[in-house]
């Protein structure tokens, strides 16, 4: 039997490592090389590539890139969330139906106004009444129970970046969650999570249907408003199949009036043509037993 010496001599001689000049201990070697008459090799020599992964190295910036990513679309849904439901959706002044107004309209013979019953207004083309806010809103597309006020020509912008957003952050955690869940399958669930396996796996399951439910439902919400907005009718009409009356507007000229400008990135901006003032008044305008301004 050859003694620990020589079977190191051999070692030096058949291992590719050592022949490559690598410096390796001799007691550490010959420890992972032969214990209890097998041969195990606790070294990376049949790695391609070391790379290690720790909270100091690639971990912390895919960590803060998703977080940065998530947090950023979450201020933007909500900013849009409030926007849709703090702003005047575009109400028409309730009660001005009255007989000195319209002698005030100076109506031309044959001009035919169009009086609202329920709230005594004036009823503009393509308005409509609202039984929940219970005013008629002008180019009402529906009312929204996520935002508790009407889609109509004022808001009809931010509500669309709210789903926009919304389907954007259910998509990204789609996304987060198939990727742990392949990260857990290549570790064997070993320190993958805080949990158990089989807690793991049902949390996994929710999450990826919860945001497949929220993106599935406002992506077709998104769709359903664009859809809208290029072909110039609203919800109300398209279901009542309301012939129109009006010079539709064209694709590009319905996204302007809605989003207000040329193209460019001030669209997804909820907070563009926002002011302290403004939002203290829109505040104070929506109290608990206060209407919109007239």
């Amino acid at each position: 039997m050859h003694s620990s010496n020589h079977r190191l001599r051999d070692m030096e001689q058949h291992h590719p490592l050592l022949s490559a000049g690598s410096d390796v201990e001799s007691g550490s070697l010959a420890a992972g090389v032969m214990v209890g008459g097998t041969h195990t090799d606790h070294t990376a020599g049949n790695r391609t590539l070391w790379f290690i992964q720790d909270s100091c190295g690639m971990n912390f910036w895919y960590s803060l890139l998703n977080g940065a990513t998530f947090n950023a679309l979450a201020v933007l849904a909500l900013a849009s969330h409030l926007r849709t439901m703090l702003s005047d959706p575009g109400a028409v002044p309730k009660g001005n139906a009255t007989k000195e107004y319209m002698e005030s309209l100076q109506l031309k013979p044959g001009e035919v106004i169009y009086k609202c019953p329920k709230c005594c207004s004036i009823k503009p083309e393509r308005a409509h009444h609202c039984s929940i806010c219970k005013r008629c809103i002008r180019k009402m597309d529906h009312h929204c129970p996520w935002v508790n006020n009407c889609v109509g020509e004022k808001n009809q912008r931010f509500f669309v970046l709210f789903t926009m957003y919304i389907a954007l952050i259910s998509a990204h955690a789609l996304g987060l969650s198939g990727m742990h869940f392949f990260t857990c399958i290549k570790v064997q669930w070993n320190e993958c999570s805080e949990f158990s396996p089989g807690v793991s796996v049902l949390l996994l399951i929710f999450l990826c249907l919860e945001a497949i439910l929220f993106l599935t439902f406002t992506a077709v919400m998104f769709g359903t408003q664009i859809h809208s907005i290029c072909n110039d009718e609203t919800e109300i009409e398209r279901l009542k199949n309301e012939k129109p009356t009006w010079e539709r507007r064209t694709r590009w000229d319905g996204m302007k009036a809605v989003f207000g400008g040329p193209p460019s990135l001030l669209w997804c901006n909820p907070f563009t043509g926002l002011h302290l003032r403004r939002l203290k008044r829109l505040t104070q305008a929506r109290r608990p037993g206060s209407e919109f301004s007239v």
